[in-house]
């Protein structure tokens, strides 16, 4: 039923991830009834295993130039950290092709672009929650990336530098590898080059979920985990989400935020836009020292975070469905890449082995916004993003849902494009 004023009284969001229950609760901020379906539970997808990362420093559309070169060097061998299956589908097959052709310096720009007034507000809404969760945002100091040499050093400073063109406030530092071992003596010495980035931050993203969903629900919103959504209909002036066990649940509005089940359940409302499950690795690992802050290895594309006594590792870009198991070549694949360049590292202790998969678009933008239904919205497809624009997504979807106006923020984003 919609209000006197016009904002709807009840929303159904499919999906609680951090996209999912960040737009729960910025509802639920507005005065609306939220139901949250989950078909596993709280942060099953790619919310939980991943590194972790607020950066702005680093937040832009993954398909670049560097990242073509590199991809088709090492596309089809197991033990790259970008992989392709030999017999790709053909969904994927016009996947890659839409990310060849996005992968230029003018439509990397433009992207940048388009997610600098996202970053902006970032970290305000993370704020936000913090008023009711107790999980911390913990700043990053240092956050380093460590390089063999100086030359590989060179692709994330020009990439750094872009990003200021394009207006993404970034505030570097040169480092040699000694400099770096100084800040962080976990680093071995096969690392002569790094970058300190400042202005970043992070969080330990499954314990900063489950407090998230806590404090959905004790704002009275209602998480059923274990439910899988079938359908999404538009009838009858009202939203409808039918359960996989038959059971139909009305509401004044829907929200699909599904990350990489998104397009399954949109493109009945005109979203063409495909959205790809690039799968992600983690594991953690005991230090002999256990670094300060994050440490990432650009060129091996691995990321590491120091979360609770331990480091998770997390890794590989890997094209493949997301109900195929975990591999375990891709987790001895991001071993060998990063076991050389870290110092007193026990690769043998390796516990909580995770696969789970980042949702991509062809043209690195997520899919925000109303679908050609009035009353259905979709908020995904973030790739590697998620977790640290997940909150200003939830915040600017509840804005667009309860006043019916778009955010100017999210018109690069619409899913209709």
């Amino acid at each position: 039923m919609i209000t006197r004023n016009g904002q709807p009284r009840r929303v159904v969001v499919v999906g609680a991830g951090m996209v999912g229950l960040s737009t729960a609760w910025f509802l639920l901020e507005r005065g609306v009834d939220v139901t949250v379906l989950e078909s596993r539970h709280v942060a099953a997808g790619a919310s939980w295993g991943n590194a972790g990362w607020l950066t702005p420093g680093l937040t832009a559309p993954l398909p670049h130039p560097s990242v073509l070169r590199f991809g088709l060097r090492a596309l089809f061998r197991p033990d790259s950290p970008l992989y392709v299956p030999i017999r790709p589908s053909l969904s994927l097959l016009r996947f890659l092709l839409g990310f060849a052709r996005h992968s230029t310096h003018a439509r990397w720009a433009a992207g940048v672009r388009a997610f600098a007034p996202m970053i902006r507000r970032a970290y305000a809404a993370y704020g936000a929650l913090a008023e009711s969760i107790s999980e911390p945002v913990v700043d990053a100091e240092p956050f380093l990336a460590g390089f063999r040499t100086t030359e590989e050093a060179q692709e994330l400073i020009d990439e750094l530098e872009s990003l200021r063109k394009e207006g993404i406030e970034v505030e570097y530092e040169r480092l040699t590898g000694e400099d770096a071992r100084r800040l962080e003596p976990a680093l071995s010495s096969r690392v002569r080059a790094a970058v300190r980035l400042d202005g970043q931050r992070f969080i330990h993203p499954g314990r900063y979920l489950d407090a998230l969903a806590r404090s959905v629900r004790d704002r009275g919103g209602d998480i059923r985990e274990g439910t899988a959504a079938r359908e999404v209909v538009d009838e009858n002036a009202q939203a409808t989400v039918v359960l996989e066990n038959g059971e139909r649940l009305t509401a004044d509005a829907v929200v699909i935020a599904t990350g990489a089940d998104l397009s399954r359940l949109a493109k009945r409302f005109g979203v063409r836009t495909f959205v790809q499950a690039g799968r992600g690795y983690s594991f953690s690992i005991p230090m002999k020292r256990l670094p300060a802050g994050p440490v990432y290895f650009p060129v091996q594309r691995v990321a590491c975070t120091p979360l609770g006594d331990r480091l998770r590792v997390a890794g590989m870009m890997e094209f493949r469905r997301p109900e195929e198991p975990l591999d375990p070549r891709r987790i001895d694949a991001i071993i060998r890449a990063v076991a050389p360049l870290l110092e007193g590292a026990d690769f043998a202790d390796r516990r909580d082995e995770w696969v789970g998969s980042r949702p991509c678009t062809a043209d690195g933008l997520p899919l925000i916004g109303r679908t050609a239904s009035p009353r259905v919205f979709v908020a995904g497809g973030h790739c590697m993003w998620g977790i640290f624009l997940g909150p200003v997504t939830g915040k600017l979807v509840a804005e667009a849902v309860t006043t019916g106006n778009i955010p100017a923020e999210l018109r690069p984003f619409d899913p209709l494009r």
